[in-house]
């Protein structure tokens, strides 16, 4: 789904709330599920206590990520957000309480990725190679024209969309996509790299 489709969450205390690795995998366990969970099925999902997911959802639900209804007598809860829409942090770069709180939030993401990395690699049945392969990390820099961003940022919104486009399918599994991107200062002061000297025939 494009960004502008997302739900942006540009206050600090609920940014702040996704700084809990507990509360973003929650969150991720909602939206990649195709309806609302009882507190049972979700502790089931995220291999957690099902006791220590109360105060969480509190927090969730008061922010108004997460709603909690009635399901036959049974508290459920479901995403705040329009099936596939998902969510979206407002950056404001600098020295400001929001760039704070999203450096947290996204050093929870990390740490959770690690967590989700790990878990599989550990698993002999991951697959690690072919065009179906599950298992994959890399680090990777570059220098690119203001065009090739354009065509960098449209291929991660493809992939966005490709996960929150995917619940329910027949043969489809949960897989989990976590990235980076992030503009680097060059230690030369350089803006682009160097350009060839072309000779000139005397």
């Amino acid at each position: 789904m494009a960004q502008g489709a997302r739900h942006v969450i540009d206050d600090v205390a609920t940014i702040d709330l996704l700084a809990s690795s507990a509360r973003m995998e929650i969150v991720d366990a909602l939206e990649a599920s195709t309806g609302a969970l009882s507190v049972a099925a979700l502790a089931a999902r995220l291999g957690r206590p099902a006791d220590g997911l109360y105060y969480h959802l509190r927090q969730l639900v008061a922010a108004g990520l997460v709603r909690e209804q009635a399901d036959a007598g049974v508290r459920t809860y479901r995403i705040a957000t329009l099936r596939g829409k998902g969510l979206r942090l407002r950056y404001q770069p600098g020295a400001t309480p929001n760039a704070r709180a999203v450096a947290r939030t996204v050093a929870s993401l990390l740490r959770v990725a690690q967590k989700d990395f790990a878990a599989a690699l550990a698993d002999p049945a991951s697959v690690v190679e072919g065009p179906r392969r599950e298992l994959w990390a890399g680090r990777l820099t570059g220098w690119v024209t203001p065009r090739e961003l354009a065509e960098l940022n449209a291929l991660l919104a493809r992939a966005s969309e490709l996960l929150r486009g995917s619940q329910g399918k027949r043969g489809s599994r949960l897989v989990a996509l976590s990235w980076v991107l992030a503009p680097l200062a060059d230690a030369t002061g350089a803006a682009a790299p160097p350009r060839r000297l072309r000779r000139t025939r005397r």
